[in-house]
């Protein structure tokens, strides 16, 4: 044996070096494997390196924690642990925390699939009175903030528990019980109502693409519509059903804004509450603990998601509509009955929240509906008789900062994004490192796998002090701006790999041989064809980063506020009015920009409904 391993060493190290230097030289022939090497030292410092900074948190002694965790500062220690899990203040701090999420997203998941499913039925597979109609307006729920419902119910049902102006039902002299106004219920009503779009599109798009051939044979060969139902549909629309509850699941668990708004005042804390308490009182390593929970959770979660929806694709009904017989059911005398439900869905999810909110803007006390008590001052007014908001929003000098510092910030990290999305997908299909592909894909969709709250703390854990040359970044827009790319990433990757999936590489070889280089490819070649993609990976992230408060309320402070951190602060304030205002421009925001979205790819949320 000691004359055999030499002599395989020797073997394996030419082939070894050979091999090293093909992948060089393929390198250099394609750019696109330089681009993919260069975009995945990006993220790995973008993404991997906060959340790897996070774990540690949890078991390294932070600043100032060496007397209580018996150890140098930088050293390791199992004190966050024992304190978070096990010790008298572990109650406090995760377990009760985390049953309470625990129940909010079990129940949130139950109630929307309930109504998501009857709803989405009714629009597929009925010929409901308004049906395509309906396919669009139940989804904009969805669209809007989530929080804007939690205001809307603070608005109607707030009581005198926490102090400040008293809701609608109350001023009415109607008493709201604290269950009623603040904690688990409304909690998780709102939640429904905001999560249940998702299952329509979910379900919607999974009772369309069923072949309607099979259907129609279970028909000709005598069986019922309950039989059809159970032993067709419902195995067939299985997948979406469990994929829909598990990513209702794992977005609930890390919902920080409802919580925040209707938990605190009555210490209803969840496990994004509880982070945030953590990070609010310097307890840097505990909130390490946390976070690292959060994200285990939303990891497992969306992993098992991804596992059924590979095992789903084994099981492909064989193509064709079929055109013996209509697919949906003919209600009749109850078509306008079961167009009252979905009507009621979207007076309870968008026209009640929506006018709630805008009609306290225009209020002087709240509930009451005299003349009198009407007014624009909390949009346009001057000398209001606060203290620390004299004007109405719309000519305060801190409204338009944080409009400024929202443009700047969400839509610079949009636009990196979105360039960075389709480079992405340039270099994952255009690169021939198969390995180098599949690890720019798996990495920009993990912070689809980390809760927003969660992913925030990450990048506080790595940002907030110094290392090395890079200077500490907290406090500054630039962490702001580095945190929105990174979150953002699934979105803008996803849409830049599958706008690159479909581009042959007909026209860029063409170039090639005329003798176009691969910056003059990109150029003049890559990026026009794919402008319309683009545009989406870019409006995709600003969106969604226009209505987030998780990643910002933990990173921003009141120099570099945005939109939905200044209507906080006001919620803080109890300057309601104010507050509901900010918000519903928010809201228009968020609508208008999807709206654009739809226009610019060429496709409705009504898109795959049959005449």
């Amino acid at each position: 044996m000691r004359l055999v391993i030499p002599e395989l060493v020797n073997r394996e190290t030419p082939v070894r070096g050979a091999r090293l230097r093909r992948l060089l030289a393929v390198a250099r022939h394609e750019p696109a494997n330089l681009l993919g090497l260069a975009l995945a030292l990006l993220f790995v410092w973008l993404i991997l390196a906060p959340v790897i900074s996070v774990l540690l948190d949890a078991v390294v002694v932070q600043s100032g924690d060496s007397v209580r965790a018996q150890a140098m500062e930088g050293n390791l220690t199992p004190y966050y642990l024992l304190r978070t899990l096990s010790s008298r203040m572990s109650a406090l701090l995760l377990w009760t925390p985390l049953i309470n999420t625990l129940l909010v997203a079990l129940n949130v998941v139950a109630g929307s699939l309930v109504i998501g499913v009857a709803l989405a039925w009714l629009v597929n597979r009925t010929d409901m009175a308004g049906r395509k109609g309906f396919a669009t307006a139940l989804i904009v729920p969805f669209m809007l903030p989530s929080w804007t419902f939690a205001l809307a119910w603070k608005t109607l049902f707030k009581n005198r528990a926490v102090g400040g102006q008293p809701g609608w039902l109350e001023t009415l002299g109607i008493q709201t019980p604290d269950w009623l106004a603040y904690g688990y219920f409304p909690i998780v009503v709102i939640l429904i109502i905001h999560y249940t779009p998702l299952v329509i599109l979910i379900v919607g798009n999974a009772l369309n693409r069923i072949d309607i051939q099979l259907e129609d044979c279970a028909r000709v060969l005598g069986a019922s519509r309950q039989t059809i139902a159970w032993r067709i549909v419902v195995p067939l629309v299985r997948p979406a059903l469990l994929s829909a509850a598990l990513l209702i699941f794992a977005d609930g668990i890390g919902e920080f804004a409802i919580p925040y708004i209707l938990g605190l005042p009555v210490h209803f804390d969840t496990l994004s509450t509880g982070l945030y308490r953590a990070l609010s009182s310097r307890q840097t390593g505990v909130a390490a603990v946390i976070a690292t929970v959060i994200m285990l959770m939303g990891t497992l979660t969306l992993l098992l998601d991804m596992r059924m929806l590979r095992e789903a694709r084994r099981f492909v009904t064989v193509g064709g509509k079929g055109g013996g017989m209509d697919r949906r059911r003919r209600l009749g005398r109850w078509r306008f009955a079961a167009s009252g439900v979905a009507l009621a869905y979207l007076l309870t999810g968008v026209a009640i929240p929506l006018l709630a909110l805008f009609l306290s803007t225009v209020m002087k006390l709240p509930g009451r509906f005299s003349a009198d008590n009407f007014t624009a001052d909390f949009w346009i007014g001057h000398n209001l008789d606060t203290v620390a908001l004299h004007t109405g929003i719309l000519i305060t000098p801190a409204f338009w900062l944080a409009v400024g510092n929202t443009l700047v910030i969400v839509g610079s990290a949009a636009l990196v994004a979105g360039v960075l999305g389709l480079l992405v997908g340039y270099a994952a299909t255009r690169g021939s490192v198969s390995g180098l592909n599949g690890f720019l894909r798996q990495i920009t969709f993990l912070p689809y796998l980390v809760p927003g709250i969660a992913f925030a703390a990450a990048m506080l854990s790595l940002f907030a002090v110094a290392h090395g040359p890079l200077p500490a970044l907290y406090g500054t827009p630039l962490l702001l701006v580095i945190a929105l790319i990174a979150e953002k990433m699934p979105y803008a990757s996803r849409s830049g790999i599958a706008a690159m999936t479909q581009l042959g590489r007909e026209p860029e070889e063409a170039a090639r041989v005329a003798g176009a280089g691969w910056l003059t490819r990109l150029r003049r070649i890559v990026i026009p064809i794919q402008a319309a993609p683009l545009a989406t990976g870019i409006l995709l992230p600003f969106i969604s980063g226009i209505k987030g408060v998780s990643l910002f309320v933990i990173l921003a402070i009141p120099a570099t506020d945005v939109l939905t951190t200044y209507s906080l602060r006001l919620i803080d304030y109890n300057y309601e009015q104010a507050a509901n205002a900010v918000v519903l421009m928010i809201a228009l925001i968020s609508w208008a920009g999807t709206v654009l979205i739809q226009r610019i790819s060429g496709t409705g949320l009504a898109e795959g409904l049959e005449n």
